[in-house]
């Protein structure tokens, strides 16, 4: 590969409209990653909802070329947990979209990840997981040959100083399945992490939501429908002026990595206390011996992202209302 060819990454995913974004973000920027297929997982709802809406996301985005495998249905050791309350009973709610017509592929996602990290070079493959980690894990389980050859992951989860948004220690992605976090956070890949201190960062203001609506365009309907949907539970739960979208500082990242910013530390995370279960426990200040194995970032460039997310999503606008 040469150094301006774009990224290979799989996205792993449980849709959830942040999600949705993240996806139309990175179908809307082929120069900077190449999207080899996306994976899902339970998460924010049941997998079989995630695998319908992952296929929604890119028919309206007028990608239905894109691969969608179905991965885990449930997490390592533990019953799914799910968000409902945040993201509706579709997962995707907001606005409605027809039943998805292209398919999801025969391969389990598991595989797909493991073959495909399998060939290509080592260190052409970038995991980008933007919900719980169960397939992540697995693969790495399975296949351990593949964890040196990632050249990255990527992911949305975990806090530092915003702590949790689904316990008081936890946050959702990791707490759904920290067992599967753990794996993953121990295994030695190059590891950046977005959690709800970057994301927290990023609101949806009535502004912003306009700007998807000033597209004119049926996908724009579409965004603005998820987004209004989405961020009213945020809202509320806060009192901001904005409901925070996490997903997409994922991709945001791997286009323009100087809008986000933060501290290569020490992330563990816990799997035992009732109490703090799926805590990411971040060594932010530098207090323990333990050795960094994350970029943990605590800031992002807020008009920059939102700049480049209306941009991007704005050029899969081929279908006219």
């Amino acid at each position: 590969m040469s150094p301006n060819s774009p990224r290979n990454i799989i996205i792993d995913t449980d849709p959830g409209q942040d999600d949705a974004m993240a996806i139309l973000l990175a179908l809307g920027s082929p120069e900077e990653v190449n999207v080899l297929g996306i994976t899902v997982v339970a998460g924010n709802v049941p997998l079989a909802l995630t695998a319908k809406n992952a296929r929604k996301v890119c028919e309206v985005a007028g990608r239905p070329d894109v691969k969608v495998f179905e991965g885990c249905d449930r997490p390592l050791a533990h019953t799914l947990v799910t968000a409902e309350h945040v993201h509706g009973k579709t997962g995707l709610d907001g606005i409605e979209l027809p039943e998805p017509k292209m398919p999801i592929q025969d391969q389990h996602g598991v595989d797909f990840i493991i073959d495909t990290v399998r060939a290509h070079p080592a260190g052409t493959v970038t995991l980008c997981p933007l919900g719980p980690l169960t397939n992540i894990a697995t693969a790495f389980n399975k296949a351990p040959d593949i964890v040196e050859k990632v050249q990255e992951i990527v992911l949305m989860g975990g806090a530092y100083f915003e702590v949790g948004n689904v316990t008081p220690a936890a946050e959702f992605n990791i707490y759904v399945d920290p067992e599967a976090a753990d794996i993953v956070f121990k295994s030695g890949v190059k590891l950046t992490v977005m959690p709800l201190d970057c994301t927290h960062k990023v609101l949806v203001t009535a502004p912003r939501l306009q700007a998807f609506r000033d597209f004119g365009t049926h996908l724009g309907d579409v965004v603005a429908g998820w987004l209004d949907f989405f961020e009213r539970f945020d809202v509320e739960k806060y009192g901001s002026l904005g409901g925070p979208l996490h997903d997409p500082t994922v991709i945001a990242y791997l286009i323009k990595p100087d809008l986000f910013s933060g501290r290569f530390i020490n992330v563990e995370i816990e799997t035992h206390s009732d109490l703090t279960r799926g805590m990411t426990v971040a060594d932010w200040w530098g207090v323990t011996d333990r050795a960094p194995n994350a970029m943990f970032m605590g800031e992002a460039d807020a008009d920059g992202f939102f700049t480049l997310l209306t941009e991007r999503v704005a050029r899969l606008n081929g279908c006219a209302k």
